[in-house]
C-alpha cells in the first residue's frame, strides 16, 4: 500500500512539474500580444483569460473546480480477480512550445484595421490645408487694403498753412505737385529768352522739355525777396493748393512750382496750347477764324471745367474769365487758365497789422455767381466775334442788349466772318445769356444749370469737347522722373 501512495505521489509531481513549464511558456509567448492590446483593457482581459484557459487545465493546486481523484492501478489481487500485470508509465508529453498565434489566423490578437485612422488622418489633414490657405488669403487682403490705405492717403494734397507750422518748415512742403529747380526751368526756357506775354504781376515763358513736350512757366515780376509780402508768400501757396486740385482736360493744369530766395524767384509751371488764345483768333484778322461748329465746342468744353470747378469742395473760383484767357489745343479744344491771381499777390495795398499776420485768410475776389456772369459775357463775344469792351463803342452787353430782347434780330449781332451758323441753336444761346447776365446775381442760373441747358441743344459730350491728343500726362511724367533722379 505504501508503494502505491509512493508511485501516485511521484506522479502527481511530474504532471505537476509539467502543466508549470506549459504555463510559463504560453505566458512567454502571449507577453507581446498583451502589450499590443493595453490600450483595450477589455479585449486584453478576454484575451488572456481564453489563453489561459486553453494552454492550462484546471488543476487543484490552482484552486479552480473540486480536486481530482487519481485511481492508480495495484498488481495486487484480493484473490477473486486475476491480477493485472504491471504495465509501464506512459511517457510524459514532450514540452515543445505551442506554436505562436499567426496575426492571420487569430481575430482576437489582430490589430484593429488601419483605413479608418488613415480616412481620419487625411480629413484632419485636409482641413488643415483648407484653414492654412484660408488664413494666407485673409493675410494678402489685409495687406492690399492697408497698402491702398497708405497710398490714397500719401498722394491726399496737404496744405500746410492749415497744419499750424509756420517759418522755415513752412516752406518744405506746399502740395502734392513737385517742386522744381529753378536751373532745369531756366534751360527749358532757354534762359527765360522765349517770352509769350508780359502782363502786370507775371511774365509768361515758353519752354521745352528733355523729351520734347512744351511747357508754359508764369513767373513773378517782384525781383527780391524784400519786396515780397508776407501776404503775397500765402497768397502763392493758397493758389498752388487750388490750382492743384483742377484736374480737367480742358484746364491749363498745374504741372510744378519753384521757389527759392536767392535769387529770388516764384514761378508755376502749367501745360502748353500751342494754338494761341481764343480772343486772337476772335479779333485778329491775319490768324485763322473760327466756324460756327468750333465756336459751340468751345463753349461747351469751357462750360464743363467751370461746371467742374464749381462743384469742388471748397469750389474753385476764375478770377477773370474772359477771351484772354482761353487756350486752344492743336484740335482747337479750348483750356481754360488761370493767370490773374498774380496781379493780386504784388497789389501795393498796404493791410493792417493783423491782415499781415502769417495765418491770414485772404477775402475771397469772386463767387460763383461772378463766374456765371462772365461766362455769359463770353458766349456773347464768341458769336458776335466783338472785343467785350470798345473805348470807342463801351460795354458789348449794352449794344447787345437790342438784339437779345427781339429775337427775330439775332441774326443781326452774329460775326460776319461766320459763313454759316444755326438759327436755332443762335436763339437758344441767346436766351442762355440773358439769364447769365441778370443783373440779380441771385437769379443767374447755376453753370449745371447752364451746362444741361446747352448741352440740350448743342448736343456736345464732354470726351466731344476735350483735347484729342494732350501732352499732360507726357509733361507730368517728365517732370516727376527727373524729381526721382
Amino acid at each position: 500500500m505504501y508503494s502505491v501512495w509512493q508511485g501516485g505521489s511521484k506522479l502527481q509531481k511530474k504532471v505537476d512539474s509539467l502543466l508549470i513549464q506549459i504555463k510559463e511558456t504560453v505566458i512567454s509567448y502571449l507577453n507581446p500580444f498583451q502589450l499590443i492590446h493595453r490600450s483595450s483593457s477589455t479585449n486584453c482581459t478576454i484575451n488572456e483569460k481564453s489563453s489561459r484557459t486553453i494552454s492550462k487545465p484546471p488543476s487543484p493546486r490552482d484552486g479552480i473546480g473540486p480536486p481530482k481523484v487519481i485511481a492508480l492501478l495495484t498488481t495486487r489481487s484480493s484473490g477473486s480477480f486475476l491480477a493485472v500485470p504491471k504495465r509501464p508509465p506512459p511517457p510524459p508529453p514532450p514540452t515543445t512550445p505551442p506554436p505562436a498565434l499567426s496575426p492571420d489566423t487569430s481575430n482576437e490578437t489582430q490589430p484593429p484595421p488601419a483605413n479608418g485612422r488613415e480616412e481620419s488622418g487625411s480629413s484632419d489633414k485636409w482641413k488643415i490645408w483648407v484653414t492654412v490657405s484660408f488664413c494666407i488669403l485673409l493675410l494678402i487682403n489685409i495687406a492690399i487694403a492697408l497698402w491702398c490705405v497708405c497710398r490714397s492717403r500719401a498722394v491726399k494734397t496737404i496744405g500746410p498753412w492749415r497744419t499750424g507750422i509756420s517759418g522755415q518748415l513752412h516752406k518744405a512742403f506746399v502740395t502734392a505737385v513737385p517742386k522744381l529747380n529753378r536751373t532745369e526751368l531756366e534751360t527749358a526756357c532757354e534762359d527765360f529768352n522765349n517770352i509769350l506775354q508780359t502782363t502786370e504781376g507775371y511774365t509768361l515763358y515758353k519752354g521745352t522739355l528733355s523729351n520734347g513736350v512744351e511747357i508754359c512757366v508764369a513767373l513773378t515780376s517782384i525781383a527780391s525777396l524784400k519786396d515780397w509780402s508776407t501776404r503775397a508768400e500765402i497768397g502763392f501757396r493758397k493758389k498752388i493748393d487750388a490750382l492743384s486740385r483742377v484736374n480737367h482736360k480742358n484746364f491749363v493744369n498745374l504741372l510744378g512750382y519753384c521757389e527759392e530766395d536767392e535769387p529770388f524767384v516764384r514761378m508755376m509751371v502749367f501745360e502748353y496750347a500751342p494754338n494761341g488764345l481764343l480772343s486772337e483768333h476772335l479779333h485778329v484778322k491775319e490768324l485763322e477764324h473760327l466756324d460756327w461748329s468750333l465756336r459751340m465746342r468751345i463753349i461747351m468744353g469751357t462750360s464743363y471745367c467751370l461746371e467742374y470747378m464749381h462743384e469742388l469742395n471748397p469750389p474753385v473760383l476764375h478770377t477773370n474769365l474772359t477771351s484772354s484767357v482761353i487756350c486752344l489745343t492743336d484740335d482747337y479744344a479750348p483750356k481754360v487758365e488761370e493767370m490773374g491771381f498774380w496781379k493780386d499777390l504784388i497789389s501795393k495795398e498796404k493791410l493792417s497789422a493783423d491782415s499781415e499776420s502769417e495765418h491770414s485768410a485772404l477775402p475771397p475776389l469772386i463767387d460763383t455767381e461772378t463766374n456765371v456772369y462772365c461766362f455769359g459775357i463770353l458766349m456773347l463775344e464768341i458769336i458776335t466775334g466783338r472785343l467785350s469792351y470798345s473805348d470807342q463803342q463801351g460795354p458789348l452787353v449794352a449794344r447787345a442788349e437790342q438784339y437779345l430782347n427781339d429775337k427775330r434780330n439775332t441774326s443781326h449781332m452774329i460775326d460776319p466772318t461766320l459763313e454759316f451758323f444755326k438759327q436755332h441753336e443762335l436763339d437758344f444761346i441767346c436766351e442762355v445769356i440773358e439769364e447769365c447776365i441778370q443783373q440779380d446775381a441771385l437769379k443767374r442760373p447755376t453753370m449745371k444749370e447752364v451746362v444741361t441747358k446747352l448741352n440740350e441743344v448743342l448736343k456736345i459730350s464732354p470726351d466731344q469737347a476735350i483735347p484729342r491728343l494732350s501732352p499732360l500726362w507726357w509733361a507730368e511724367l517728365e517732370i516727376l522722373s527727373g524729381e526721382t533722379a
